[in-house]
C-alpha cells in the first residue's frame, strides 16, 4: 500500500491525469478534490468542516484554494455529488474569490441556490441542473453523473472521463435496494463502466470499519412504527439532520398512521423541507403540518415535533428545548424525545449533556436502533470495487485511519498493495494508463476560518490570543498623565474580566494598583515619556506581580492616555 512518493512502473511520456485532494482526506467534513488534465481542471465538491474545541468563536472551517486562484483560467466547473455542508458549505465563500460554473442535481442544487441567494451570489453564478445520465463535457474532461443512495436525496458519484482514462468518484454513498425515495443506486452503471476499464476508483471511506451491508434506511420507518405504537399516550420530540429528508419522510408517515399533527422546528430543517416540497422530494399529507403556534390547539399526544439538534449543537432547536431557552417549546415531564442519529466524531459530550437535560426535565430519551448510516460498510464497498474493477485504489472522505482501512480492503480483493495510494491533503498524484506516482511537489493547503463576516481573518496568533483569554482572563490598566511635566493625572483604573471578581479581590486590586503607580512614578520620574516604553514597563512588571501572587498569566493591556492630548 502506497503512503510515500513512488512510482510504480517506468514512468512515461504521455500527459498525466493529476488528482489533488485540496481538503477532507485528514477529517471527515472539508470535501474538496481538483482533477487536472494539461489545460482543465474541474473541482468535485466544495465542502466546510466544523471548527474544532480550539478554534474558539470560529463558526465553520473552510479549505485554501491557493491551487485554485494560482490557475483559475483553466477551472472549468465545480460539480457537486450531494446536498450535505462537507460537501456544499464552503461554495459561497469560494465563489466570491473564484467564480466557475456550478453543476448538480436537482434537490442539490436548490439547497446550494439557497445558499447563493443568502449571500447575494445568485444572478452572478452560473449553475446548470444535471440529471443522473447526463454526460457535461468540460475542458479536457467529460463527467457523468450516476445515482446513488445516501442519507440524502439525489446523490450522485462521478464517472470523470479524460484522455488519460476514467475515474470514478463515488461520492458519499450507501447500497440501499429499497430507498425511501427514488430509485436505487445504479449497480448497473457501474459494471458497465467498469467493463469499459477505470484507471482509478475514489470510494468513500467513512464506515469502511463496520462490516456487513448498511441497512436500508426504510428500516428506521418500521422502527418508528414501533415507537408510535409504545409512546401512543405522550408528545414525541424526534431530532435528526436537516439534510436527512428521507427519515423527515418516515416519521411524517408513522405521524401520519397515528393521526399526529407535525411541527417542523429549526431554521436548517426548515429551509430544505421547503425545498424538498418545491422540488416534489417529500410527500406530506394534506393537513399533517401545523405551526408552532397551534400546538396548544391539539393534545399533546396528537402532535410530534420533529427539530434539529441531534448533534447536540449550542444554537439547535433541541438545544434550546432541553436548557430550558426555547421561546415556544418547553420540554414537560412524560415528553418523549427520540434522537434519531449517530453522534459525529467530537459531538458524544455535546450530545450526552443534551440528554442529561432532556432527563432532569423528566423526558424520556430513545436513541437506540433509531439511526441507520448513509455510507458504505465493508461489503458494499466491495461491491463497488468489484463493479468498477479499478487498476488504482484511492481512498477518501475520512479520517487517515479510515483510508487505511479501506487501502487493506481494496488489498484483499486483489488490488497490488503499489497501486493503493494513501494521499494526503496537498499531494499531487499523476495518473496515465501506465503509471502513478506521487508528485515531489506539494500544492498549498489548509484551514481558512470564517467567524462571522471576516473569512481568513482569524490566524493561530488570534486562535491563542482567545486560548489565553479563555484560559487566565484579561487586566487593563488605564492611565492619565502630563508627558510635559511628567506628572501623573489622578488615579490609574484597573479593570479585569474573566481573571477574578473585583469584589472579591479588594486587596489585590488595592496592590495592583501601588505597584502601577509606583513603577509609572519611577519610570516618570528617570524622564520616560515615550507611550510604548511605559506600556511595555507596566506588563512586564504587573505580569510578573500577577504570577507571583495567583500563578496566573491574564493578558495585559496598558493604556497610556495624554491628559494634552
Amino acid at each position: 500500500m502506497s503512503r510515500k512518493k513512488h512510482h510504480n512502473e517506468e514512468r512515461d511520456d504521455l500527459p498525466k491525469l493529476q488528482i489533488i485532494p485540496l481538503g477532507g482526506l485528514e477529517q471527515i467534513g472539508m470535501n474538496i478534490t481538483a482533477f487536472r488534465y494539461e489545460d482543465s481542471i474541474i473541482v468535485v465538491d466544495l465542502g466546510m468542516a466544523f471548527p474544532t474545541d480550539d478554534m474558539l468563536g470560529v463558526d465553520l472551517v473552510i479549505p485554501d484554494i491557493t491551487y485554485l486562484l494560482d490557475n483559475r483560467e483553466l477551472v472549468k466547473g465545480f460539480f457537486i455529488t450531494h446536498g450535505h455542508e462537507d460537501h456544499i458549505g464552503a461554495i459561497p465563500y469560494i465563489l466570491n474569490q473564484l467564480n466557475a460554473p456550478l453543476y448538480a442535481t436537482r434537490l442539490t442544487m436548490g439547497i446550494i441556490e439557497h445558499k447563493l441567494e443568502e449571500h447575494q451570489l445568485l444572478e452572478s453564478t452560473t449553475r446548470q441542473v444535471v440529471k443522473f445520465g447526463d454526460v457535461i463535457e468540460a475542458g479536457a474532461f467529460s463527467i457523468e453523473f450516476i445515482r446513488t443512495n445516501h442519507s440524502i436525496v439525489d446523490a450522485a458519484a462521478l464517472a470523470i472521463t479524460s484522455p488519460a482514462g476514467t475515474v470514478v468518484h463515488t461520492g458519499d454513498f450507501k447500497v440501499d435496494y429499497t430507498p425511501v425515495y427514488g430509485d436505487p443506486i445504479d449497480l448497473q452503471r457501474f459494471a458497465e463502466i467498469g467493463r469499459r476499464g477505470v484507471l482509478a476508483l475514489l470510494c468513500d471511506s467513512t464506515n469502511v470499519e463496520r462490516p456487513g451491508f448498511t441497512a436500508s434506511e426504510k428500516t428506521v420507518g418500521r422502527t418508528f412504527d414501533h415507537l408510535f405504537q409504545e409512546y401512543i399516550d405522550t408528545r414525541i420530540i424526534v431530532a435528526t439532520f436537516a439534510s436527512n429528508v428521507d427519515r423527515v419522510q418516515q416519521i411524517i408517515n408513522s405521524a401520519s398512521k397515528f393521526g399526529r399533527k407535525v411541527v417542523i422546528e429549526g431554521r436548517s430543517m426548515m429551509t430544505i423541507m421547503t425545498i424538498a416540497q418545491e422540488l416534489q422530494c417529500i410527500h406530506i399529507p394534506e393537513n399533517t403540518i401545523i405551526d408552532v403556534e397551534q400546538l396548544k390547539n391539539y393534545p399533546e399526544n396528537k402532535t410530534v415535533i420533529i427539530t434539529t439538534g441531534s448533534q447536540g449543537e449550542n444554537m439547535a432547536a433541541l438545544s434550546r428545548m432541553a436548557a430550558g431557552q426555547h421561546k415556544k417549546i418547553t420540554i414537560k415531564q412524560g415528553d418523549t424525545v427520540i434522537l434519531s442519529s449517530h453522534p459525529i466524531p467530537g459531538n458524544e459530550k455535546a450530545v450526552t449533556h443534551v440528554i442529561n437535560d432532556l432527563l432532569l426535565k423528566g423526558a424520556d430519551v430513545v436513541s437506540q436502533d433509531v439511526h441507520v448510516s448513509g455510507h458504505a460498510c465493508q461489503e458494499d464497498i466491495k461491491l463497488i470495487y468489484t463493479l468498477v474493477q479499478p487498476r488504482y485504489a484511492v481512498p477518501v472522505h475520512g479520517e487517515y485511519k479510515h483510508l487505511i482501512a479501506q487501502g487493506k480492503l481494496a488489498e484483499e480483493l486483489g488490488i497490488p498493495a503499489e497501486n493503493i495510494f494513501i494521499l494526503r491533503s496537498g499531494d499531487v498524484l499523476e495518473l496515465s494508463a501506465k503509471s502513478a506516482v506521487v508528485s515531489k511537489e506539494k500544492v498549498p493547503v489548509g484551514a481558512i476560518m470564517v467567524d462571522g463576516k471576516g473569512v481568513g481573518d482569524v490566524g493561530n496568533a488570534v486562535l491563542r490570543d482567545r486560548q489565553h483569554l479563555s484560559e487566565d482572563g484579561i487586566v487593563i490598566v488605564a492611565a492619565m498623565l502630563d508627558r510635559e511635566t511628567g506628572e501623573l493625572i489622578g488615579e490609574p483604573s484597573i479593570q479585569s474580566r474573566g481573571f477574578v471578581y473585583m469584589r472579591e479581590a479588594d486587596e489585590l486590586i488595592e496592590d495592583c494598583m501601588d505597584l502601577v503607580i509606583g513603577e509609572l512614578q519611577h519610570a516618570l520620574d528617570k524622564g520616560v515619556r515615550d507611550g510604548n516604553k511605559l506600556r511595555g514597563i507596566l506588563k512586564d512588571e504587573l505580569g510578573n506581580f500577577l504570577w507571583r501572587r495567583t500563578e496566573r498569566r491574564p493578558i495585559i493591556i496598558p493604556i497610556i492616555m495624554d491628559a494634552r492630548a
